[in-house]
């Protein structure tokens, strides 16, 4: 199904806003190249074992940051996606292949060469797979943790045609199940395509609750697409409601043209005072800014009760 992308004025910016050089992105969307050469180290690891990142994939802002910190969030199941969400970046259309067999353990073997303690591992959303890939999440999480005893965070898609294939991920009892609202309700199908559902979306993070509440849950929505105030803090605190332990939000950024259009670049002080109002709703923890996605600082979250 192709999307029609709405037309829309350029993105809104705050009067007075400083601007970069070409006058296309406000200053605090420009951020300096990190000086060090283990972005290159980290890259070349996953070339040698043969791994994508949806650092790479998604065209994710904070690439070369966490590169450089010899850090990175894994992408198994292959490289193309089953879903047309309008947001993102990844390879979409008819999956090639089966999930490799040796993946699980080539992930396990980098994360060990790179020394991470907290591992995040997320997918492309494979439809076409019985179970979309709930056994390759939980072979993935066991490997790492036997290899590295490393904490674990899983980024899922929604299962939303294999429901009960969730409880297989959470029997592998990895530290975080993460799963992103994306966007508030009445932009849902538009944002995340027409198979999406947001009242599962919502039932799902309560479920692995119900399969292990010892499992920390986590959320994420991208602003700036025209999302309204009311409407943000109602899906908040739909989470909260559904026992969400952790959220991060974000500034949606346009990976290319054939995608949905930023409406709204979100300031900074923004981002702060919706953090306060997020942990005023009982998040344990809050990642709030332009650049924060699902995985950036997954380690630091983590570590927080």
């Amino acid at each position: 199904m192709a999307f029609r992308l709405p037309v829309v004025a350029e993105p809104e910016m705050p009067a007075g806003t400083d601007v970069s050089s070409t006058g296309r992105l406000p200053r605090w969307l420009k951020r300096p190249i990190p000086k060090s050469n283990s972005n290159h180290l980290t890259d070349s690891l996953m070339e040698e074992y043969g791994l994508e990142t949806v650092c790479d994939n998604a065209k994710c802002p904070n690439r070369m940051e966490c590169y450089s910190q010899q850090t990175a969030t894994f992408m198994v199941l292959g490289n193309v996606c089953t879903r047309p969400c309008g947001f993102c970046a990844v390879s979409r259309g008819r999956p090639p292949a089966a999930p490799a067999v040796d993946e699980p353990d080539r992930i396990a073997k980098a994360a060990e060469r790179l020394g991470l303690k907290h591992v995040v591992i997320t997918s492309v959303t494979r439809d076409d797979l019985p179970d979309g890939g709930a056994d390759h999440f939980h072979n993935c999480v066991i490997a790492v943790r036997e290899r590295t005893g490393a904490t674990t965070e899983v980024l899922t898609p929604d299962f939303v045609h294999c429901k009960e294939a969730l409880a297989r991920v959470i029997e592998a009892k990895p530290t975080v199940f993460n799963h992103n609202m994306e966007t508030v309700p009445r932009l849902y199908r538009r944002v995340r395509g027409p198979k999406s559902d947001y009242a599962w979306t919502l039932e799902m993070m309560r479920q692995v609750k119900r399969y292990d509440a010892e499992v920390k849950t986590k959320s994420g929505l991208m602003l700036g697409l025209g999302e309204e105030r009311g409407e943000l803090l109602d899906a908040l605190s739909d989470l909260r409601e559904h026992d969400v332990d952790f959220l991060t939000l974000g500034q949606y950024l346009q990976p290319g043209e054939k995608y949905l259009p930023v409406v709204r670049y979100v300031p900074p002080e923004e981002f702060d005072e919706l953090a306060d109002i997020a942990k005023s709703m009982g998040f344990k923890k809050v990642a709030s800014g332009p650049f924060v996605r699902s995985s950036y600082h997954a380690r630091d979250m983590a570590e927080t009760e």
